[in-house]
């Protein structure tokens, strides 16, 4: 069944009324791209990141994790020139004051494209619609900046890490040593990574605090483009496997006039959000910019000695890097679903089994004995290998549609007849089908359902 397109203000609103996704610090106001994940929402990114770590990391046997400091010596951003490139564009518009990302206005990358001497000619302001009213770009470093140590001075500036990727380009070394490492292979990492946008907005797809998953794989020079190609094509079947719709999705090679320093080739798997295509997971071929950077940075040499041909050898990179937030509104938006029924309009999320916050729903006809009991005792047997929610409160046609809403897969319902035959019904969340199951046959019937 084809799940139905939504706004971004439906999805907006269903995901704090159902507790995915709150404003931050939102009794004072909120504040503008930060946001808080409520109850829901903590589940679901939890499995998004469970289930990227597991196929990512536990499922090959060449991938091994990190967690780094999200601080780390301020010569790590020199070396690896984001002190000097990690730069947005910025513009202002002379009449309505408003900042923007020169690169984000309709029509400046065409302009770009066309070999335009000014960009910014013909550029209407998104905000009062006045043309040719833009400053000429200067850049803005995203970095957040901060001090370690108890006084504010110079010498003590540190940042805030703008991405995951450089811790796992410093500890190489260590890597390759403790796992005994050998080509190709990989190091990920989850982590908070902090960028000081210009524009942030659309709900969670832009933010100033966002949460990666990224990969560092590390190659034989001259088996790049092979690899390259390898992680391009598995951005897509990651995400058709865990339920997202192919026709949403497309890889989107940069030109070569608009990659970063350190890329000999990037390709940006996009989704088809309710604002446009945007930007899903990139995978760049970073070559041996950074092993050779921070090499020369720290005096440290950074190499592989490479048995068969007994040469040490820099290794080329590539790097498929995912924001969880951006995975997060992704399946949120994809499983989204509206069908009629006999009550009116049935609200469906069709997460994957993998990533449903809730896998069962137990639901008891009612709050009396002797079906409370037995309701509350499945709960807990169940909650022994699942996210299970325990709802007794009205009546069991509004029950499934709150469960159906928040995307629960199946819901076991302890009715009057399960005293006496010890059997409950599993209900389906996706065809609504109902099937009666003995208690003794319940957990395997819920793997086979559910797939785990």
């Amino acid at each position: 069944m084809q799940a139905q397109a939504v706004s971004m203000d439906t999805i907006v609103s269903l995901a704090k009324r159902r507790g995915f996704v709150y404003p931050s610090s939102e009794i004072y106001g909120g504040w503008a791209s930060f946001w808080d994940y409520g109850p829901l929402g903590a589940e679901l990114k939890r499995n998004i990141k469970d289930a990227w770590w597991k196929d990512i990391v536990h499922k090959r046997q060449e991938v091994v994790g990190l967690d780094a400091s999200i601080i780390m010596h301020p010569d790590v951003w020199k070396s690896s020139g984001h002190l000097e490139n990690f730069t947005d564009p910025l513009v202002d518009c002379r009449n309505c004051k408003q900042r923007f990302r020169a690169d984000h206005l309709p029509g400046y990358e065409e302009n770009v494209n066309a070999g335009k001497a000014d960009p910014l000619e013909g550029i209407a302001c998104p905000n009062c619609g006045q043309k040719n009213q833009m400053t000429q770009p200067r850049a803005f470093n995203l970095m957040f900046k901060t001090h370690v140590g108890p006084v504010e001075e110079d010498a003590a500036v540190a940042y805030l890490r703008p991405e995951t990727a450089q811790a796992m380009f410093v500890q190489f070394s260590n890597v390759v040593t403790s796992s005994r490492a050998k080509l190709p292979f990989g190091i990920a990492q989850i982590g908070k990574a902090f960028r000081n946008e210009i524009t942030a907005g659309n709900f969670i797809f832009r933010l100033r605090e966002l949460e990666q998953m990224e990969l560092e794989y590390f190659v034989m020079p001259g088996e790049d483009d092979t690899w390259y190609e390898y992680w391009r094509d598995y951005t897509v079947s990651w995400f058709t496997g865990l339920g997202v719709r192919p026709e949403n999705l497309r890889l989107r090679e940069h030109a070569r006039e608009g990659l970063s320093h350190y890329s000999k080739g990037t390709t940006d798997l996009e989704y088809r959000f309710p604002f446009g295509w945007g930007e899903l997971w990139g995978v760049a071929n970073r070559t041996d910019f950074d092993l050779k950077a921070h090499s020369a940075g720290s005096g440290k040499e950074l190499t592989y000695y490479d048995e068969a041909t007994k040469t040490h050898v820099t290794p080329y990179v590539i790097e498929p890097a995912l924001g969880v937030d951006r995975a997060f509104l992704t399946f949120l938006l994809d499983a989204y679903d509206e069908e009629a029924d006999k009550d009116g309009t049935r609200v469906v999320l069709r997460f994957h089994p993998r990533l449903a916050p809730v896998k069962v729903a137990v639901l008891p006809l009612s709050k009396k004995e002797p079906l409370a009991t037995t309701a509350r005792e499945l709960r807990a047997r169940l909650a022994e290998r699942y996210a299970v929610e325990y709802d007794e409160t009205g009546s069991i046609g509004k029950r499934y549609r709150r469960q159906d809403e928040i995307g629960t897969p199946l819901c076991v319902t302890v009715d009057f007849d399960t005293a006496e035959d010890n059997a409950v019904t599993i209900r389906n969340r996706d065809t609504m089908e109902q099937d009666r199951v003995s208690l003794a046959e319940l957990d395997e019937a819920l793997r086979d359902k559910l797939g785990f």
